[in-house]
């Protein structure tokens, strides 16, 4: 059996590493990476920089993976992921198999945190039940930490909830029922458009913890097309733009 670590890396920044993150980058004996053959291919760049800045020039390798095209015209949205999900777990297994020995390590950086919203985990859910591999998971500095960080805020208030979404659930059914303090990711569409400013405040933020981090802060209302038009630069500029950000409606508000 091969082992696999999921090391949450941040935003590839070295100095966001916890030590037991380091630790598990010197154990991997090869990093898989997931390539799409696009503009986001710069991530992949990313996280060799971060192994040649931890590890140095160590005996580990990396290997590119084609990652399998996803359905993206399909209606079910749901069964889609799944079915790509699938297919991207067969190949990295194939894979792994194919470059590594049964005891070996094999190392997947997973942006932030892997507990949120990252498919690496069910992407490796077919071979941990299959017995192919034994899965450690390393737990990285998430975009919603770094979210709070740069703004120098608290995500939660006195006897208040915090929900996490995606831009998707939000722009379908707008704030959860009974919470007010709102993170959202995952949205390519500025999801926040939908949503009625009264009483709402964002705290966005793009690239956070990196050289090129943007913040902006307001209510809704007054800063929602400043957010819009810096999203559009940076992905003009970029050709992609990893950001999220947290609404916070006034609790007096009905």
């Amino acid at each position: 059996m091969r082992t696999v670590e999921v090391i949450g890396v941040g935003m590839g920044n070295p100095r966001h590493l916890t030590q037991q993150a380091v630790d598990a980058l010197r154990r991997v004996d090869a990093f898989f990476v997931l390539e799409k053959g696009s503009a986001a291919d710069e991530l992949a760049e990313l996280r060799r920089d971060l192994c040649r800045a931890v590890i140095g020039t160590g005996d580990y390798r990396l290997v590119a993976v084609p990652d399998p095209p996803r359905d993206r015209s399909a209606t079910a949205y749901a069964q889609a992921v799944e079915d790509w999900t699938a297919a991207r777990g067969e190949v990295l297994l194939d894979t792994m198999e194919a470059h590594l020995e049964p005891g070996q390590t094999a190392g997947i950086l997973a942006w932030g945190d892997p507990a949120f919203y990252d498919s690496t985990l069910r992407v490796l859910d077919g071979g941990r039940a299959t017995g192919r591999l034994e899965v450690e998971v390393v737990p990285g500095i998430s975009s919603i930490q770094m979210l709070a960080a740069a703004h120098r805020i608290s995500l939660t208030r006195v006897g208040q909830p915090l929900q996490v979404t995606t831009g998707r659930r939000l722009a379908e059914e707008g704030f959860p029922p009974g919470c007010h303090d709102v993170v959202v990711m995952l949205d390519g569409a500025c999801s926040f458009q939908h949503v009625d400013p009264g009483g709402v405040d964002i705290y966005w933020g793009a690239d956070l913890g990196g050289p090129d981090q943007a913040v902006i802060a307001g209510g809704l209302g007054e800063v929602g097309d400043a957010i819009l038009a810096r999203r559009a630069e940076i992905r003009s500029r970029r050709g992609w733009v990893m950001d999220t950000y947290l609404l916070r409606r006034d609790v007096r508000h009905p």
